[in-house]
């Protein structure tokens, strides 16, 4: 159980971290949280992170260095990534629709900052939903839907997120000007081959 929550926390804060700006809040979270800093070993180095006030290091430096990766130069979605015609599907056709329909996941347009439901923020935000449902799974004593669940995530990560965002963080990696976005691609295409490798290793539940 120990591992499932520890997976479900690094979704939810990857997801956080590429799904939009970030806030004062977020960014003194992870400026006071050592095992994320230890995550992001550029940022707990980088001299601007103590020296400057959250609001120049977010008006400054981390938010544009957002718009940059997400918006202006990179494009975070699947369908850019898996269709010929590199169009993002932003209707009910994507590829992602029924899935998160299935396991009662919705998005929140109003707050996140994406036009489609494929982008890479919502995605480990479902990767997230199914480990804390396999969580409620697990202290229920229900273990046909926790197994069913892990083996929702396996199925979700292969067909999509392996499918594409590798490349994507790749790219997000050499655009990004600041050591939050640079670190959390490298930490997020670790991950996801790790989780990868810990959901095709077995059957058995935590």
């Amino acid at each position: 159980m120990q591992n499932l929550q520890a997976r479900s926390n690094i979704y939810a804060l990857l997801s956080r971290i590429l799904i939009q700006e970030l806030d004062t809040e977020m960014l003194q979270t992870i400026k006071d949280d050592e095992t994320i800093l230890d995550f992001l070993p550029n940022l707990k180095n980088w001299e601007a992170l103590n020296i400057l006030e959250n609001s120049v290091l977010l008006e400054e430096h981390l938010n544009p260095d957002f718009i940059n990766i997400s918006i202006l130069h990179l494009i975070p979605y699947e369908t850019f990534y898996v269709r010929d015609d590199q169009m993002i599907e932003t209707g009910g056709a994507n590829p992602v629709t029924d899935t998160y329909s299935a396991y009662n996941f919705m998005v929140d347009f109003a707050e996140a900052r994406v036009v489609s439901t494929d982008h890479i923020g919502v995605e480990l935000e479902f990767m997230h939903h199914l480990c804390e449902a396999q969580i409620k799974a697990e202290e229920d004593n229900d273990a046909e839907a926790a197994y069913e669940l892990k083996t929702v995530q396996k199925d979700f990560l292969n067909k999509h997120l392996l499918q594409w965002a590798p490349m994507y963080l790749l790219n997000v990696k050499y655009e990004s000007r600041t050591p939050l976005y640079a670190d959390t691609a490298d930490m997020a295409i670790e991950f996801l081959l790790s989780d990868n490798e810990y959901l095709s290793s077995g059957t058995s539940l935590e």
